[in-house]
């Protein structure tokens, strides 16, 4: 494979070739293709496709999320991925800072397996060993008690003297062990939160018996498939994000043992590909009739088949007796 290739067919797979995603029907069969992507393009670049690049259908001229607000498609693109949340077809999380990752329905157990918190009804405790403050205990409960809620309510209900930051940063710490999601957006009241478990108890309670090996071999096995093809060390750098790197290696090499992850050469690199989407060789055209299976040809040489009959050795024409002649040996 050349490297034009690979680019080729990342595109024609991340929708970015002429033909945009603008339904909500074309939205979760482009997000279950792929498993996840970035709402916006990410500075530095991440190898990951983006929602707006498929609702646009190019890769030219994308918006970042901070200039977002003044690219009209993107707020149509947004809304749709707004649609797919509302439909529990696409989950959000806060993976990358400032920009929406989004996970398709199919995918998100095993991501929730990765990330999410092992005890969901639970109700959070703050101390330094579980990451949550008291501001972001505090709004859990008043999540859990009145969600889905608006932002500004929850700010409301918190206290007037809280800060924007403040409660950004307790949201931020739920939202990470997948305590809580956003789960709609309307303009004139902004963001809605709900608790997880409650807005889909049945993808968590399934992502919370799946072990963490099994999510991330699973979620590598997904992100080169998404891809296409990869180096050990762009999926490295993806998952750091998420996970220790020498997690990554060990799900690679279970993939590897498996048979499920081979190598391929791209341009002269050496890259990881998932086996199944490597070349199959074609068909035979012919399937003989005996239960032995005839050796594969030696490169370079024909199959030469021999056409049967039907008849047996023994009735053929050319196999046939010929009549004794006088003289003959043995003929008196």
């Amino acid at each position: 494979m050349h490297e034009q290739q690979l680019h080729e067919l990342r595109r024609d797979k991340w929708c970015l070739n002429g033909r945009p995603v603008c339904t909500l029907e074309g939205a979760r069969q482009f997000l279950d293709s792929v498993g996840f992507c970035l709402l916006y393009p990410q500075r530095p670049a991440v190898l990951v496709p983006t929602f707006v690049g498929a609702y646009k259908g190019s890769d030219e001229k994308l918006p970042t999320a901070q200039m977002a607000f003044a690219d009209p498609a993107a707020h149509e693109a947004k809304d749709l991925m707004v649609r797919l949340l509302r439909e529990k077809a696409a989950y959000e999380t806060n993976l990358f800072p400032e920009n929406n990752f989004i996970v398709s329905a199919a995918v998100f157990p095993y991501f929730y397996g990765l990330v999410g918190d092992r005890s969901p009804k639970q109700a959070p405790k703050a101390d330094t060993r579980s990451g949550y403050s008291p501001l972001a205990v505090h709004a859990f409960q008043l999540i859990q008690k009145n969600g889905p809620i608006p932002e500004h309510r929850l700010r409301e209900l918190l206290g007037g003297d809280i800060s924007t930051a403040a409660l950004d940063r307790a949201l931020d710490e739920l939202w990470a062990k997948l305590r809580i999601t956003r789960v709609d957006y309307k303009p004139e009241e902004g963001v809605f939160w709900d608790v997880l478990f409650r807005w889909s108890p049945e993808a968590v309670r399934e992502g919370a018996h799946v072990s963490v090996a099994e999510s991330l071999t699973a979620l590598v096995s997904k992100y080169l498939d998404c891809v296409l093809a990869a180096q050990q060390e762009e999926v490295e750098q993806f998952f750091s994000h998420i996970i220790g790197r020498a997690r990554v290696r060990e799900a690679i090499n279970a993939l590897q043992a498996a048979r499920e992850v081979s190598f391929v050469h791209v341009g002269g690199r050496v890259m990881l590909q998932v086996s199944s989407l490597q070349d199959v060789p074609p068909p035979r055209e012919f399937t003989p009739k005996s239960k032995f299976e005839p050796l594969p040809p030696r490169a370079g040489m024909p199959l030469v088949r021999r056409r049967r009959t039907g008849r047996s050795q023994a009735s053929r024409p050319d196999r046939a007796a010929a009549p004794k002649r006088p003289g003959d040996a043995g003929n008196k």
